[in-house]
């Protein structure tokens, strides 16, 4: 299993509009980061997390020329808004993306995109995407995908484990029944939003200790403000390290 970091940034992207501090002006291309996705690849298989608003930018530099599923984290815009750039691989291979989120995010996502999901009367638009609410494990192309309930502030995210991979964004809390979803990881991904406090996501410090329970063998944090230069990494301890955009690894 071959997982790339489609996206490393959080909700406004890096460089942030308007901004001329040090990390939005700076040259190394580490520190630009598009909004936060990944990208799993499988037996042939490519599986999205999460719809970033900078999908279709991903995708081309990425040379993606099919999805084959799709696992939302949540229903915040930054995660879910590019959802339309999902036509453009409906075309090409003319298949019905199946997507996968917990109840409370396909309520909102179907809210806002229920005309890619089902006939609107009298438009004459199929169906692009099905929705299966999840909870509980399940399986996609041989993989088990098991969810993870996080805390995002005073919300609730989804995190996904895959094998010996898992991914955690947009969290500020993990409940100790999901601490023994983790348990075992070679890599993990999570939110580590920036040097300072958050109310609604872990900073850096903040999800170093989050994950000592668990003890990963690799730790990438992602979702980074303009507040984190990727030199910076330096600072991190040892197995932790920054995302960035078109980092890939594999996994079992």
């Amino acid at each position: 299993m071959k997982v790339t970091i489609l996206g490393s940034g959080t909700s406004t992207g890096v460089p942030m509009v308007g901004c001329r501090c040090r990390v939005c002006s700076s040259d190394d291309p580490k520190d630009r980061r598009t909004r936060a996705s990944l990208l799993i690849r499988h037996a042939g298989r490519n599986i999205l997390v999460d719809t970033s608003t900078d999908l279709r930018r991903q995708a081309l530099r990425e040379g993606l020329d099919r999805v084959d599923a799709v696992l939302f984290t949540h229903p915040h815009a930054d995660h879910v808004n590019g959802i339309d750039d999902l036509r453009g691989f409906h075309f090409l291979h003319k298949e019905v993306i199946p997507c996968y989120a917990s109840p409370a995010t396909f309520e909102v996502v179907l809210a806002g995109f229920r005309y890619i999901f089902a006939e609107l009367d009298g438009s004459g638009y199929t169906p692009l995407l099905s929705a299966h609410e999840v909870s509980d494990p399940f399986e996609l192309f041989g993989l088990t995908v098991v969810p993870v309930p996080l805390e995002h502030g005073k919300s609730s995210a989804t995190g996904f484990r895959i094998g010996r991979f898992a991914y955690l964004t947009d969290c500020s809390a993990i409940p100790d029944s999901s601490l023994r979803l983790l348990e075992g990881l070679d890599v993990l991904v999570m939110d580590g939003l920036r040097w300072t406090p958050h109310p609604f996501h872990f900073n850096i410090e903040a999800a170093i200790a989050a994950v000592e329970p668990i003890r990963p063998g690799r730790v990438i944090l992602t979702h980074l403000t303009h507040e984190v230069l990727h030199s910076e990494q330096t600072r991190l301890p040892p197995g932790f390290e920054f995302a960035w955009d078109g980092l890939e690894f594999d996994v079992s």
